[in-house]
């Protein structure tokens, strides 16, 4: 038994070693050479070959390579990841804004999927689909009591093939079948609208790959119909984040032009960097500047308008980087929650060099590289960015607020860099308090309960930030404080 050990491992050993020459010779073309520590990899290939030769039942071969990549990234941190196939469909669908469905925004009300919103022009839309009807049917398969995340994936599919919805309408008291035929749906990251006279929101969902245009069409709309904008609220609440030129152009759409707005650190020269509020920085390879014309139309007025930028503990990375940037420039006052924390860069590429990771065919590496710093030096990671005014979401309190993950609440992240971080102590306690309020708000008709839609005429921080805008008292929190960094558990 012995030899068959020392047999399979040295085997096991030759074929990791072809696997590793491979990869070492596309690190050493992205110029990023390490070198192998050949005692730890024979230890790796001893114990595949004891799996394969005595685990209880056979084992695939890729499965267990596949399984120890998993392992060796996702113990780095929360954001490290072995994208497979499928994790890179959805990596590509999360970044670009497009996916094959119908072209709803859906929630979920009485066990079944409500209609939030058909997406402008999607095939819901022109299917005469409306905000606030009800699913009962995806095909045959009845919505009641299925998860949200099972009835989108029902409803995506391929291009050109049809899907069967049952809508039931209240407000016609009627339920009617639409089949729909799925198409590629484009996502919308922005939206705005006039508050009152003078005064206007957009707001960002996301940092995607149409966000910046987006932006821009959306701005200048506004000042089409508010030539003389007196304030602009910037809504980053819940904005998970996500292209880094698209955050950099954003900001530049509010800063002097060639000013810092973030820079980065880590091993690599790579990864050390910094992007400034200038073309150079967020224009795509082979496009224009998606800016150009909207200053042109605004006469560069979106520089100087008084603005307000909303953020929660749901605002990450991305949205950090403009939040943290615009406040540190003095330029914008910062209303609500302190953010999630998340300063980290990861860079993705496909693990085929020859391929770029939009048309990857294989797999794909998303690696944390760099920590992202504000312009004035301050780290994000595991802290965040302290709003100047602590509003809390509700006239009632912070509600919920509790339940929202930071960064610095996940197993095994990165921290700051900056010195120690502390442990909340009261942070499980509050939460739990939170959950049980949550759960006797989800019992009352939608109009009832304490949250309204952002950007609604009951959203209780827009309402303070259109007073902070005004110059008229704003009710601040009396229970927010900046947290402190929490202390990292090894």
């Amino acid at each position: 038994m012995r030899q068959k050990f020392k047999i399979a491992g040295w085997v096991s050993l030759g074929v990791l070693a072809g696997t590793l020459t491979t990869v070492s010779l596309q690190t050493v073309a992205r110029g990023t050479l390490a070198p192998l520590p050949l005692e730890e990899l024979q230890q790796l290939a001893a114990v595949f070959g004891m799996v394969k030769s005595n685990y209880v039942e056979p084992v695939d071969d890729k499965k267990l390579i596949t399984d120890a990549i998993v392992g060796m990234v996702s113990s780095l941190d929360p954001h490290s990841q072995y994208l497979d196939k499928k994790a890179l469909k959805e990596f590509n669908e999360g970044t670009t804004g497009k996916f094959v469905g119908v072209g709803i925004e859906i929630s979920q009300e009485d066990g079944l999927i409500k209609v939030v919103s058909p997406i402008e022009g999607s095939p819901a839309f022109r299917a005469g689909i409306k905000p606030n009807d009800l699913i009962l049917k995806i095909d045959d398969t009845p919505v009641k009591g299925l998860a949200l995340s099972e009835g989108v994936k029902r409803m995506r599919g391929e291009p050109n093939t049809k899907v069967l919805l049952t809508i039931l309408r209240k407000s016609e008291n009627r339920s009617f079948p639409v089949s729909i035929t799925r198409e590629e749906i484009r996502t919308q990251s922005v939206r705005s609208k006039v508050v009152e006279p003078g005064y206007a929101w957009i707001r960002l969902s996301q940092f995607q790959e149409r966000t910046v245009e987006d932006f821009a069409r959306k701005a200048e709309e506004i000042y089409k119909q508010e030539p003389k904008l007196k304030g602009l609220v910037l809504d980053l609440r819940n904005d998970p984040g996500g292209y880094l030129d698209a955050a950099v152009a954003i900001s530049a759409a509010f800063l002097p032009e060639n000013v810092t707005v973030v820079s980065a650190n880590g091993q690599l020269a790579a990864s050390k960097f910094t992007y400034k509020a200038a073309p150079e920085f967020y224009q795509r390879r082979g496009g224009t500047d998606p800016l150009k014309h909207l200053n042109e139309v605004t006469k560069g007025a979106l520089k100087s308008v008084p603005l307000v930028v909303l953020v929660n503990e749901g605002s990450a990375s991305a949205s950090e980087i403009v939040a943290g940037a615009l406040q540190d420039y003095k330029r914008a006052k910062l209303l609500g929650n302190q953010t999630f924390g998340k300063g980290s860069v990861q860079t993705a590429v496909c693990l085929d060099p020859s391929f770029r990771m939009d048309n990857c065919p294989t797999a794909g590496l998303k690696l944390t590289t760099s920590r992202y710093y504000t312009p004035s030096g301050k780290s994000i990671q595991a802290k965040g960015i302290v709003p100047d005014v602590m509003v809390d979401e509700s006239e009632e309190g912070n509600l919920f607020a509790a339940l929202r993950t930071r960064e610095a609440d996940l197993e095994k992240h990165l921290n700051s860099g900056q010195g120690e971080e502390k442990k909340d102590e009261v942070r499980e306690k509050a939460r739990e308090d939170a959950r049980k309020r949550l759960e006797e708000e989800l019992k009352k008709p939608p109009t009832e309960r304490k949250i309204p839609e952002y950007g609604s005429d009951k959203d209780f921080q827009l309402i303070q930030a259109i007073n902070q805008l005004k110059g008229r008292p704003v009710m601040v929190s009396k229970t927010l404080i900046e947290r402190e960094e929490e202390k990292k558990v090894n």
